[in-house]
């Protein structure tokens, strides 16, 4: 084992390598609080859609200790707080949300605040198939981090929801490897309802290439970005540059880096409908 390894835990899965723990976080995210024309004083939430499954399996048979990406779910969230929003929590099975603990910015007051505050609700989350409607709701986000391609993109109940939010025309939040979840509104042999959109994602040739860093232990069991491509998802980036995009209902980054400039964009946006919709 060494600098471009990935590490081995006691428990025999796998974190990131030293040298990309080293290159690739930081102990503090670029967030600053923004100052909204509006904010929220209504009671509808937004719906907070996380992994309970933080083992992906590589095809080479190593376990990859993944979650969700701690900066990618915080960072919005503490814009979204900031335009006064709240917060329901749920995962796939009802169990704890799983963050990548390894890339926790143990130096940001502002995300380990956050973080205290939501924790008995990660540790609690509502179950997906206990939500039946979005009437409570006035978004839906769902943070990135390589677990959220373990079971959500197969949840029935998360698939008519966002069937439900696509309909609405409610805004649906993801970035980084959150698109995969998308998938899940191909359950049960629907059609996929993101057609034709545009879209941020992390890409399939990183995805490829940072095993040889040891970032993850082994190759992809599949491929993302090629695979929402597929179902008709136009991913508009071709490497991670922090970048944003909206199209509809959808909005999207690319990476961890587009955290805090997702949350800015989205923000806004979520207050305008909420306004409209939950007066």
């Amino acid at each position: 084992m060494g600098l471009f390894y990935s590490t081995l835990r006691t428990d025999g899965d796998y974190d990131p390598s030293s040298f990309t723990l080293w290159f690739g976080t930081s102990p503090k995210t670029t967030y600053v609080k923004q100052e909204y024309k509006q904010t929220y004083q209504g009671s509808a939430k937004i719906l907070v859609v996380c992994t309970d499954d933080g083992r992906m399996e590589m095809s080479n048979g190593k376990i990859f200790s993944t979650g969700n990406h701690p900066v990618e779910m915080l960072v919005p969230m503490l814009h979204f707080r900031d335009a006064g929003f709240t917060f329901d929590i749920a995962t796939s099975t009802g169990s704890a949300v799983v963050l990548e603990m390894w890339a926790f910015p143990n130096e940001d007051e502002h995300v380990k605040e956050l973080y205290d505050q939501l924790k008995p609700m990660m540790n609690a989350p509502k179950k997906l198939q206990d939500i039946q409607s979005l009437d409570e709701y006035t978004a839906i986000f769902i943070p990135g981090g390589h677990g959220c391609m373990i079971n959500l993109p197969s949840s029935v109940a998360l698939g008519n929801l966002l069937h439900q939010a696509h309909e609405k025309g409610l805004p649906t939040v993801t970035l980084c490897h959150g698109p995969a979840a998308l998938l899940s509104t191909t359950t049960e042999n629907k059609s996929f309802a993101y057609e034709g959109y545009e879209a941020m994602c992390f890409t399939d040739r990183t995805d490829g290439f940072t095993p040889t860093l040891g970032y993850l232990p082994g190759p992809m069991p599949w491929k993302c970005q090629e695979t929402v491509e597929k179902k008709g998802l136009k991913v508009l980036n071709t490497s991670e540059r922090g970048d944003t995009t909206v199209d509809r209902e959808l909005i999207t980054g690319d990476s961890p880096d587009a955290a805090h400039s997702l949350g800015v964009v989205a923000a806004p946006l979520l207050v305008e409908y909420a306004i409209k919709h939950h007066s």
